[in-house]
């Protein structure tokens, strides 16, 4: 049996790939042999090194097998399986944990995006090095209008008004970025639709981009129009997160006071009335005027619990409270 050579040096690593594509997958098996191929045809034409982590989110179709077969002659396919099916936004955050390229670009397994359109993404990062991120539009979008498009656009201009960042498509899975700024971000929940959110608040300059869209033409589409109302509920999560993380004393204690304040004058109220000899036990303004002091109160003491919370998240050395910039 031939022992190893000590005196032999083992093989230099092989240099990072200059850019990451990451691709979120659930049963998306039939699409899945095309998109390889297309990401292949867009990025070897372009001349740039890449790799293609694509994160199968516990498909039940076959997907993982087919993965592994089809990375076994491409040493860029990178395939990642998570043990069941936690979510895009903790698919995208698994491929975000181990990409290796200066520039990430997101794109959905679908192909309803064209990958055809990543290398013109990443020759507008290294023409305007002022951008950080780039997140396409669908102007020609190939969706039903009823059920797709029309609460997508009303979904992109609630969060337009209510964050002051305007974009045509939040929706719009084909996005690029600058290493640094997805080093930043974590996801959770089913934050991935403000991706362009989060990013801005890491610091990141974002201008949008028109891409190519086209209709489905194999699998099925995994969201409904009931996911109108989770944006809702989320954009309200994340408002609260980019405007009041460091500052919940802020939040909830302006709000306490808005209720403490006209509960407490009710109060005075009905005790001068009493000081003057008149029942006010059995007034409902009473239970009124009580119930706000002790909401308010309730409230503003949630608020300096929160103060504490972000104290120890930060000093524990968990997060940044500031982002640099190279000069």
């Amino acid at each position: 049996m031939l022992q190893p050579d000590p005196t032999r040096l083992p093989p230099p690593p092989a240099p990072p790939p200059e850019v990451s594509i990451v691709v979120p997958m659930f049963n998306e098996a039939e699409s899945l042999p095309d998109l390889v191929e297309r990401v292949a045809q867009a990025m070897l034409a372009s001349g740039r090194s890449f790799e293609l982590i694509a994160v199968d989110d516990g498909s039940r179709d076959g997907s993982p097998a087919l993965l592994r077969a089809l990375a076994q002659q491409r040493p860029w396919l990178r395939p990642v399986c998570l043990a069941r099916n936690y979510g895009q936004s903790c698919a995208l955050q698994a491929g975000f944990d181990r990409v290796r390229g200066r520039y990430v670009v997101t794109l959905d397994a679908d192909l309803q995006n064209d990958p055809l359109d990543i290398p013109a993404l990443l020759d507008r990062l290294d023409a305007e090095p002022e951008l950080d991120a780039l997140s396409g539009w669908r102007q020609q979008r190939q969706d039903k209008a009823l059920s797709r498009r029309l609460p997508s656009m009303l979904a992109n201009r609630l969060i337009s008004h209510t964050t002051g960042l305007r974009l045509h498509d939040y929706g719009c899975a084909l996005k690029a970025y600058r290493r640094p700024i997805v080093d930043r971000i974590r996801l959770y929940g089913e934050l991935h639709r403000f991706l362009p959110l989060l990013a801005h608040d890491a610091g990141a300059r974002i201008a949008e981009v028109p891409v190519r869209h086209h209709a489905r033409a194999k699998g099925r589409s995994k969201y409904g129009i009931d996911r109108t109302f989770r944006v809702v509920l989320d954009l309200v999560l994340v408002l609260f997160f980019l405007r009041y993380r460091q500052r919940p004393l802020h939040a909830f204690g302006g709000l306490g006071l808005w209720l403490a304040a006209p509960g407490a004058a009710i109060l005075a109220y009905l005790f001068a009335l009493k000081l003057t000899g008149e029942a006010v036990g059995g007034r409902p303004l009473l239970m009124a005027g009580v119930m706000l002091v002790l909401v308010g109160l309730q409230l503003v003491v949630a608020g300096l619990i929160g103060e504490v919370m972000m104290r120890i998240y930060y000093e524990r050395g968990s997060g940044h409270q500031y982002h640099l910039r190279e000069p």
